[in-house]
C-alpha cells in the first residue's frame, strides 16, 4: 500500500578533515562534533571571551574520521531500498566549495572503501535484483547538468544542445528529450556515468583544484514487474536522483575571474533560490513557493515538499577562516529538516517503459507463432502427366512458423528439380514454372529474414529485462553475505542508539 503520511527531509552533516594547506597555514578547528547525539558546536574565532558556541542538532553527523561505507550503510541505504520498493528518492549534497560534496557522492571508484554514494548505489541495486525471485526489472540511467542556468544532457552526442523543462499532470516536472540508457549491470551503468563525467564542467579555483562549475544530477529509474495474488501483473517505478550541487563560494577566497566568476555568480544565484524555496516551505506563512526562480529548484520541486523521500547531506570544513560559510551551511541544513514530503509508491504508471517492453515482446512473439494466409498449394496444370509435376498455385491457410518455412522451401526445391528433369514439358512451359517457383522461394526467403529480424528484436528486448538468478546472477559468497548482514545490523543499531541518545538529551533539556 502507498503511504499517505508526510515525512520530513532527512538531514545529515559531514565535516572533512583539515587540509594540508590549512594545517600548514596554521588554521584551527572551530567545530566540536558529538556524533552519538548528532550535535555540532561551532565557535566564532573572533568571538569575545565568554561567548557560547552555536549548537545544531541533525538526524546524523559524520566527523573527519567517518568512512564512506558508514555513511552509505547508515544513511543512504534505506533511501535506495525505498526506490527499489517503488518510491522516488533524492540524495543531494550541499555545501561550500572544497568541502567534499563530490567525494561524498562519487568518491574513488576503484577503491571499495572510498566509493561514494553513487557507485555504492549501483552495487546495491544490481545485488538486490540478483537476489530477487519471480520479478522482472528494467534499469535506466540519465545524467544532466545545470550550467549557467542551462540544462545540458551529459550523455548526448551534441553537447551544445540545451534542453527545456516541461510539466505533466501525472508525472510532474521532466526534462524534454533527456536521453535514457537501459543498463544491465554495474559495469554498464558505471560506463554511462564515466561518459557523462567526461562532459561535465569543472574548473580550478584557489579553494578547489577540481571545482564543479555546474549542478549535476544522475538519475536511475528502476521498474519492477511482478504477478500478485490477484493474478495480475503489477509494475512499480522508483526513481533515484543523486544530486551533486556546485559549491557556494566567495570571489575573494576562490580568486575566480572572467568565465569562472560568471559561473560563480550563476551558481550562487541558484543556491540562493534553493534557500528561498526551503525558507518558504518551512516558515508556515508563505502562500507561494518560488520553485520557478531557477532551473535547479524546478527540477528539485518534487524532492522538496513533494512525492519523494529526500536526504540532504551538508558538507562543511572545520577551519576557522571558513566560519561564516560553515555557519551559513549549518543554518541552511537546520532549516531543511522541517520540510515535509508526502512520498507514495508509484504503482502501475501509464508511462512505464517495462510494460511497453512486455507488451511489444508479447506482440512480436504472437506474430511469430500466428498462422496467416497465402499458403501455396499446387494445382494440376494442363499437360501435367501426373500429380506433383508442374502446376499453378492456389492460396490457403499458411503456417508461417520457422519450421514450416523451411519445409516449404525444401518442397519448392524438390518441385523445381522435378520440373527440370520432366521431359514431358516443353522448354518454354518448364522455364515459366521454374521461374514461378524461384519467385516463391525468394518470397519465402524474405519471410524467413523477417522472422529472423523479429526474433533478434525479441532477444534484444528480453536481454534488457533483468530477472534475479537468470539474467543477473549474485556471485556473493556465503561469507560475504554474512559480513554484509553484520554491517547492516551494526548500522541499524547505531541509528537506534542515536535515536535513544537524542530522546534522552531532549528530556534532560526540558528538565
Amino acid at each position: 500500500m502507498a503511504s499517505k503520511k508526510s515525512e520530513c527531509v532527512k538531514v545529515v552533516v559531514r565535516c572533512r578533515p583539515l587540509s594540508e594547506k590549512e594545517i600548514r597555514e596554521g588554521n584551527e578547528r572551530i567545530m566540536e562534533m558529538d556524533v552519538p547525539r548528532g550535535c555540532i558546536r561551532i565557535t566564532n574565532p573572533k568571538s569575545r571571551h565568554g561567548e557560547q558556541p552555536r549548537e545544531f542538532t541533525y538526524d546524523a553527523i559524520y566527523d573527519w574520521n567517518s568512512r564512506q561505507t558508514d555513511l552509505y550503510e547508515e544513511t543512504f541505504r534505506i533511501t535506495v531500498d525505498s526506490v527499489l520498493e517503488g518510491y522516488n528518492g533524492t540524495i543531494f549534497a550541499y555545501g561550500q566549495t572544497g568541502t567534499g560534496k563530490t567525494f561524498t557522492m562519487e568518491g574513488v571508484r576503484n577503491d571499495p572503501e572510498l566509493c561514494g554514494v553513487i557507485p555504492n548505489s549501483f552495487d546495491h541495486i544490481f545485488k538486490h535484483i540478483a537476489r530477487s525471485h519471480d520479478k522482472q526489472f528494467l534499469v535506466r540511467a540519465s545524467y544532466l547538468e545545470i550550467y549557467l542556468e542551462e540544462i545540458r544532457d551529459l550523455l548526448s552526442k551534441d553537447q551544445k544542445k540545451r534542453l527545456d523543462l516541461k510539466e505533466r499532470p501525472d508525472t510532474g516536472i521532466y526534462v524534454k528529450d533527456l536521453s535514457s540508457f537501459v543498463t544491465k549491470s554495474v559495469k554498464e551503468i558505471e560506463h554511462v556515468m564515466n561518459v557523462g563525467n567526461q562532459n561535465r564542467s569543472v574548473g580550478r579555483t584557489n579553494m578547489n583544484e577540481h571545482s564543479s562549475r555546474s549542478h549535476a544530477i544522475f538519475i536511475i529509474t528502476v521498474e519492477c514487474s511482478e504477478v500478485r495474488d490477484d493474478g495480475e501483473n503489477h509494475i512499480r517505478v522508483g526513481k533515484l536522483n543523486m544530486v551533486d550541487l556546485a559549491g557556494s563560494e566567495r570571489q575573494s577566497k576562490t580568486g575566480s575571474e572572467g568565465e569562472l566568476f560568471q559561473q560563480a555568480v550563476k551558481i550562487n544565484l541558484s543556491l540562493s533560490a534553493l534557500g528561498n524555496v526551503i525558507h518558504a516551505l518551512v516558515d508556515g506563512k508563505s502562500t507561494h513557493i518560488p520553485y520557478r526562480d531557477s532551473k535547479l529548484t524546478r527540477l528539485l520541486q518534487d524532492s522538496l515538499g513533494g512525492n519523494t523521500k529526500t536526504v540532504m547531506v551538508a558538507t562543511v570544513g572545520p577551519a576557522d577562516y571558513n566560519y561564516e560559510e560553515t555557519l551559513t551551511t549549518l543554518r541552511y541544513a537546520n532549516r531543511a529538516k522541517d520540510i515535509k514530503n508526502k512520498p507514495r509508491i508509484n504503482e502501475d504508471p501509464k508511462d512505464a517503459l517495462l510494460r511497453e517492453f512486455q507488451e511489444e515482446i508479447a506482440r512480436l512473439k504472437s506474430r511469430l507463432t500466428q498462422k496467416g494466409k497465402k499458403r501455396t498449394r499446387r494445382r494440376g496444370h494442363r499437360g501435367d502427366p501426373g500429380e506433383g509435376n508442374g502446376g499453378e498455385f492456389d492460396e490457403e491457410d499458411e503456417d508461417t512458423s520457422g519450421l514450416a518455412l523451411k519445409e516449404q522451401s525444401a518442397q519448392i526445391e524438390r518441385e523445381k528439380q522435378e520440373l527440370l528433369h520432366n521431359e514431358n514439358l516443353v522448354a518454354e512451359e518448364r522455364d515459366k514454372l521454374v521461374t514461378e517457383l524461384q519467385q516463391k522461394q525468394e518470397l519465402l526467403q524474405k519471410k524467413q529474414e523477417a522472422r529472423d529480424t523479429m526474433a533478434s528484436k525479441i532477444q534484444a528486448m528480453e536481454s534488457k529485462l533483468l530477472v534475479g538468478g537468470k539474467t543477473v546472477v549474485d556471485h556473493t559468497t556465503e561469507q560475504e553475505r554474512k559480513v554484509e548482514a553484520m554491517k547492516l545490523e551494526l548500522a541499524e543499531q547505531k541509528v537506534i542508539a542515536f535515536g535513544v541518545s537524542w530522546y534522552v538529551s531532549s528530556l534532560v533539556l526540558r528538565c
